[in-house]
């Protein structure tokens, strides 16, 4: 038997109930009709909870159609594309269906990022439009002319459905609130082929830590929507679709937030949004008040709701993102009585590949065990592990870099289609994982030069370019190690080398202090060591290997960094 085979077929179970092999054929049609199809079946169904406010699917839909036409109105064509620099809030999730309304694809950037990373996102996507909110007009409106952005549209910090924005706006800035006030729904959605028109352009950061922006089609998200919860939760729908609750504490710019939020629409759950994903007390207080459904989550969220003693609850969290630890899984088990399904995928499959359907099974009480791991390919995925040297599969049971092929797939990086794919489809993750006897994956190692800061990706190439452009620094090189504070998480440390005359000048807080101009908050380094020399391998490369294994000898022998 081989991959091709697809061993995991006899896992597709939830408890009693077996799950289909098979979703297709997938649907060529746009993703808002996830959107159009439950403001239809349940449009009194609250779509969207933020800080008490309610918005139903019917008036989502509303909201979203006239702001497709504002857009449309501003010169927005089929195939362009139009950033959207918000925190979580309902704005977003309104642009996100006005803009594929639109025709065009969103270019979803966090507000954590820097100038630079802004202007790189929205330049290099060619954005005519950005989205943004009030305290963050006069950084968007500083990198206005260094892009191809021509309007600007502002909501109040407060919410459009509050009040709108303090006045009077620069030529090409347009209220939010003012925009939906003047135009009526769009009449006809711009025609879209699924297969070619984007949905999505998001970046994230490749090999070389330079962040590329991967081409999502209407075809891949909608395939994916389709891969997730409608099929593995089909036993159960009746009693979950148009009625159920996602708590959502995960960023919406990112493709894991972005996706659930899409997928909600899909089965007409009601989307519980929370303003700041950091913030734990209120992430714990939401959960103790709504009991919901479901709960995406990462690893450092899940460890933080174990501590605060939530009490049992029949929720199923879930986490992604970022590889799970057994003991926080543990915990949260034995804290809430359910164990933590877990998924995995990255921006360029959609961002779903696998999921761990025991977890649900046990949830629903249709099965006494439950597996851990990043569980079984979804319908349709194509999987295999491969000699990373070699490209040969791997036996079963022994680790092997994930490769993978299905709908859900990538177009390619921007704006090249087909680029990081193999001739016939196969995108190479660079994660290591193993797969056990029941068809189900594990992580066991992922690429080492990529720190996962609570789910954040930091790419140390990218901390490592700072490092050098300080005028002390001759040599330097950024790891990420694991976190003391937050099992499961990683921060990143750097060494560095000092130039002679800066030696015993320069302090760890001014290289950190410097790291913080040109980083975003989680990428600057939270240990810095100095060096007088740095290990270099057979060919003059710096050493990252040998950095890493040194602190992690380090921390198993004496349980401190440094």
């Amino acid at each position: 038997m081989t991959y091709a085979d697809k061993p995991w077929l006899k896992s597709y179970r939830l408890g009693p109930y077996p799950l289909d092999p098979s979703q297709a054929p997938y649907p060529e049609v746009p993703v808002y009709k996830a959107l159009e199809d439950a403001a239809t079946k349940y449009p009194g169904q609250t779509a969207i909870l933020y800080q008490e406010r309610k918005i139903s699917y019917q008036e989502l839909k509303e909201l979203s159609d006239r702001m497709a036409a504002a857009l449309v109105a501003l010169g927005v064509r089929r195939g362009e594309r139009v950033c959207v620099f918000m925190p979580n809030c309902p704005e977003f999730m309104i642009s996100d269906w006005a803009i594929m309304k639109a025709g065009a694809a969103i270019v979803p950037t966090s507000t954590l990022r820097t100038d630079e990373g802004l202007v790189h996102e929205a330049g290099s996507s060619r954005s005519r439009v950005i989205l943004c909110r009030e305290e963050h007009l006069e950084r968007v409106m500083g990198m206005k002319a260094r892009c191809d952005v021509e309007h600007i549209v502002v909501t109040s910090t407060q919410g459009f459905d509050l009040q709108p924005v303090a006045g009077p706006l620069p030529a090409g800035v347009f209220d939010f609130r003012k925009l939906l006030e003047t135009h009526t729904p769009i009449s006809e959605p711009v025609a879209i082929d699924a297969r070619e028109d984007l949905c999505e352009l998001a970046f994230t950061g490749g090999a070389t830590g330079v962040p590329k922006g991967v081409m999502v089609t209407h075809f891949n998200r909608y395939s994916c929507i389709l891969q997730g919860f409608p099929w593995m939760l089909k036993p159960i729908l009746r009693g979950v679709a148009g009625k159920a609750s996602v708590f959502l504490p995960v960023p919406l710019f990112h493709s894991y937030g972005h996706y659930t939020h899409q997928a909600a629409a899909a089965l007409g759950l009601r989307v519980i949004l929370m303003p700041d994903p950091r913030d734990i007390q209120a992430l714990v207080e939401t959960i103790k008040k709504y009991r919901p459904f479901m709960i995406p989550t990462v690893p450092t969220q899940l460890m933080r709701i174990a501590q605060a003693k939530v009490g049992k609850m029949n929720v199923i969290p879930i986490c992604a993102a970022a590889p799970l630890p057994r003991e926080i899984s543990e915990a949260v088990q034995k804290e809430i009585g359910t164990p933590v399904s877990e998924g995995y995928g990255l921006t360029e499959t959609s961002p779903l590949t696998h999921f761990n359907i025991s977890a649900f099974s046990k949830v629903t009480g249709f099965m006494p065990q439950a597996k851990t791991g990043m569980g079984v390919p979804s319908p349709d995925t194509e999987c295999r592990l491969v000699d990373s040297v070699t490209g040969e599969d791997v036996p079963f049971g022994q680790p092997g870099e994930v490769v993978v092929r299905g709908p859900q797939i990538m177009k390619g990086y921007w704006p090249q289609p087909g680029s990081g794919l193999s001739e016939d489809g196969w995108l190479h993750t660079g994660d290591i994982a193993y797969m056990d006897e029941d068809g189900y994956f594990h992580m066991s190692d992922r690429v080492k030069d990529m720190v996962n800061v609570s789910g954040m990706k930091v790419y140390t190439t990218t901390v490592d370019e700072v490092l050098y452009r300080h005028p002390g620094v001759e040599m330097a090189a950024a790891i990420g190690v694991p976190d003391p504070e937050n099992p499961g998480s990683e921060r990143v440390m750097a060494f560095v080398q000092l130039r002679a005359d800066y030696r015993n000048r320069v302090t760890a807080d001014e290289i950190r202090a410097f790291c913080r101009d040109h980083l975003a908050p989680y990428a600057v380094p939270k240990f810095v060591e100095f060096r007088d020399t740095l290990p270099m391998t057979v060919t003059e490369k710096l050493s990252k290997k040998a950095l890493r294994d040194e602190v992690l000898t380090r921390l198993k022998q004496t349980g401190r960094i440094a």
